[in-house]
């Protein structure tokens, strides 16, 4: 493994561990600890923890940080508060999407956007670029956070036995500020990225190996970014990088619920964002569900039955869940129909599945 990729706080854990690790967006991190099924499984049937610590964090923070974050992201951000982080995306000026981010309000001059560990860099100067006319400061502070997610169905009661609040009745993207777990104090964001119950714990970077101690010793499996993936593509949540990028749209992406075009401010994108909620966009995302055996990839092309080119899969896997071959994939508008068959190139055979709900293909 490259001396030149970062790590997180954990890195030397994964070593001592025998984890497999992998480069992923310029870091070093587990692929898995074990086998992907075991961990994906133990998401699903009790509790997982993830280091998302190479996740990167950029703080806006001035009297005019509320303007230039909605100048900058696809929501209504005047739907974020102190204790409601919000889903969003930053987009460029034709509508694509640069990243998929969270947006946390901390006080009244002071925000935090994570965003993915890939694009920090470039988020961070895109949003730099564009501040000059807000009185705010955009600020990197990925380097002062570590994160660690615990997913699964028993996870919120392993967390309310370990916290000073009481999250029974937090929904997601409520979080609270001020928490201590294991005598240390952290942000606790009811969020994640599995489509299970589930908690991120956003610490200070020195506080990351206490706290991930101190959840092993219960009963917690250790995930890597294996069953990170095959979870949230079971959930059909996008990957940026994939099934979300620069020359896709919020509405082309599967993520029109984050963008609010009809809002009075202005933000980067509106303009081709509005038109695309009032006359349709001429690609949209869907879920795949194979009904041959073939394992549809990205990058794999989708036919209609005549054999005409619709669109591409932008990620597939197998599911751990049920044995599916699953996907999603980015098609032509006028060619989605629910339960319609089609096929996809796998290598030199074309192999029949059917478009279903992003949300239901591991069902």
């Amino acid at each position: 493994m490259s001396s030149e990729l970062k790590q997180t706080p954990l890195y030397q854990k994964y070593v001592d561990s025998g984890a497999k690790i992998v480069e992923f967006g310029g870091w070093a991190m587990p692929v898995q600890f074990t086998t992907i099924k075991d961990e994906h499984n133990a998401v699903r049937n009790n509790i997982g923890l993830f280091d998302v610590s190479h996740m990167g964090e950029v703080q806006i923070k001035g009297p005019e940080a509320s303007k230039l974050v909605q100048y900058l992201l696809s929501n209504d951000t005047s739907k974020v508060a102190v204790g409601k982080a919000q889903y969003t995306a930053l987009c460029n000026e034709k509508g694509g999407v640069i990243d998929d981010l969270i947006t946390y309000q901390l006080d009244d001059e002071t925000y935090v956007l994570v965003v993915n560990a890939a694009n920090t860099d470039k988020d961070f100067d895109w949003m730099k670029s564009h501040s000059d006319d807000f009185d705010a400061e955009v600020t990197n502070v990925s380097d002062q956070y570590g994160q660690l997610a615990v997913q699964g169905p028993k996870a919120r009661d392993l967390v309310a036995e370990l916290v000073d609040v009481d999250v029974s009745e937090m929904q997601p993207f409520d979080f609270k500020l001020d928490v201590t777990i294991f005598d240390k104090k952290v942000i606790l964001s009811q969020s994640g990225y599995t489509g299970e119950d589930g908690f991120e714990i956003y610490c200070d970077s020195n506080d990351t190996v206490a706290i991930w101690d101190g959840l092993l010793e219960h009963d917690v499996t250790p995930c890597g970014l294996g069953a990170r993936d095959t979870l949230r593509l079971e959930a059909g949540l996008p990957l940026h990088g994939q099934d979300l990028s620069e020359s896709i749209t919020p509405y082309e992406g599967g993520i029109a619920f984050a963008a609010k075009p009809l809002i009075d401010d202005d933000f980067i994108g509106k303009s081709v964002l509005k038109d695309q909620k009032e006359n349709g966009s001429e690609y949209r995302t869907v879920g795949l569900e194979m009904i041959d055996k073939g394992i549809p990839r990205t990058g794999y092309k989708v036919l209609d039955l005549d054999g005409n080119e619709i669109g591409e899969v932008t990620s597939g896997t197998q599911s751990p869940l049920t044995g599916k071959s699953i996907a999603l994939a980015i098609i032509k508008r006028s060619e989605f129909e629910l339960g319609k068959e089609i096929l996809v190139q796998v290598r030199k055979r074309q192999v029949k599945g059917k478009i279903v709900k992003k949300n239901q293909i591991s069902k």
